[in-house]
């Protein structure tokens, strides 16, 4: 069995655990509490058949408190005792949805996941899961309960009084306002997260609760810049270069590199000089959002990158306010310059699109412009399918206008 720590659990040590640390308590063996980044969670280690297993109890904090998980835990022992595998009977006790969230964050997000879409599905339990789904037990959900839940994030149920505190206490995304979109992204959450719970013994197999729920139909939110609009933004930009407004020759030179690259924002963000080969015209990025990446830069690009200044003891290409790191906020520098030129419905996003879009008008087939963007899959790269189109729609009528140029008009023949 594990060692029995010299100190009794208690909610005031629990509260003062840092994230990394753990507790295990001095009266019943095998009884803990782990701090992660996001959570504190109740363990319970113990041997079965031979082999020990580490069993989550629950979260810290409401509904489950210190006691509460004690006496969990003693109901596991018991069970543990008499020969069953707590983990095997854990449906019948009522494990709470928000007891598989952090189960889901810990064993999965956290692993398998992106740091950023991890932080994300954080911020969906958070706002959305939680409120709505915590305190039921997971073997309880039913697909009624899941659409009950669609239908109360899509309306903005779970909306704060404060959507812009809440925005800043998780650090950046969309203010929490609800809406299809992040209904749509929940479902999927849950998806993941109840299929986990039958791998985990949490409810019986086939029996998720968010299959056959469908999701809400979302209008595409591509936005391609136009021509006089890529020529708007870039004469500000020019603006600011001259005037040398004070912090913006950064957030300036990120907007630039997106419309240069079609790379994502948190890819250039986060670029460090050591990814960057200036000489051969590279970027090579190592874990990005589809693993290694490297992107081909255009002279114009590499121009730019040689006029940017290197900061001693600072790795990163984009630098912030803070020593040694990279620009944490875009958002607010982007909403001041798009403001400016009248583009307030243009996401920062939006820029790869526009250099697909521009890719395209150029007569750059799909299967380049995927390549070009990092697409791992073709099927992405078929939203700009159109934009090829149209490039095609006019070649075709520049070949019909050429042959009537070329042919003998009728008149003349009579």
């Amino acid at each position: 069995m594990p060692k029995r720590s010299q100190i009794r659990i208690t909610k005031m040590k629990v509260d003062a655990l840092s994230p990394g640390t753990q507790l295990w308590d001095s009266e019943i063996s095998g009884f803990g509490v782990v701090a992660n980044a996001h959570s504190k969670s109740y363990k319970l280690k113990y041997y079965h058949k031979g082999r020990q297993r580490m069993l989550t109890i629950g979260v810290h904090g409401s509904p489950l408190t210190v006691d509460q998980a004690r006496k969990q835990a003693l109901i596991y022992k018991a069970q543990q005792q008499s020969g069953e595998d707590p983990a095997t009977v854990k449906q019948v006790v009522g494990v709470t949805v928000e007891a598989l969230c952090a189960e889901y964050m810990e064993k999965h997000a956290s692993v398998m996941k992106k740091a950023g879409s991890a932080h994300m599905d954080q911020a969906n339990i958070n706002n959305h899961v939680q409120p709505l789904l915590g305190k039921m037990a997971v073997s309880d959900v039913t697909s009624a309960d899941i659409e009950t839940f669609k239908l109360a994030v899509k309306s903005g149920k779970t909306a704060p009084d404060d959507p812009k505190a809440v925005q800043k206490r998780q650090r950046g995304g969309s203010p929490v306002k609800g809406g299809t979109g992040v209904a749509n992204r929940c479902l999927a959450l849950l998806s993941k997260m109840f299929n986990l719970a039958e791998t985990w013994g949490l409810r019986p197999k086939k029996s998720n609760p968010v299959s056959g729920v469908t999701k809400f139909k979302e209008r595409a939110k591509e936005r391609f810049l136009t021509v006089d609009e890529i020529n708007r933004l870039t004469t500000h930009l020019d603006k600011l270069e001259d005037e040398g407004e004070l912090g913006m020759q950064f957030p300036v030179a990120l907007i630039r590199l997106l419309m240069m690259t079609g790379a994502r924002c948190g890819e250039i963000q986060t670029l460090k000089w050591s990814m960057v080969d200036i000489d051969g015209g590279w970027l090579n990025l190592p874990d990005s959002k589809t693993d290694r990446k490297s992107i081909l830069l255009s002279k114009q690009a590499v121009k730019l990158l040689r006029g940017l200044p290197k900061v001693t003891g600072n790795p990163y290409v984009i630098i912030g306010g803070k020593d040694g790191k990279h620009l944490q906020n875009i958002r607010k520098p982007w909403m001041k310059i798009r403001s400016a030129v009248g583009l307030d419905d243009v996401r920062i996003h939006d820029l790869r699109h526009s250099f697909a879009s521009i890719a395209a008008a150029e007569g750059i087939d799909l299967l380049t412009i995927g390549k070009m963007m990092g697409h791992k899959n073709s099927a992405t790269t078929q939203r700009y399918a159109h934009l090829t189109d149209d490039h095609l729609r006019k070649a075709s009528q520049s070949v019909g206008d050429a042959l009537d140029r070329a042919s003998v008009p009728r008149t003349a023949l009579a």
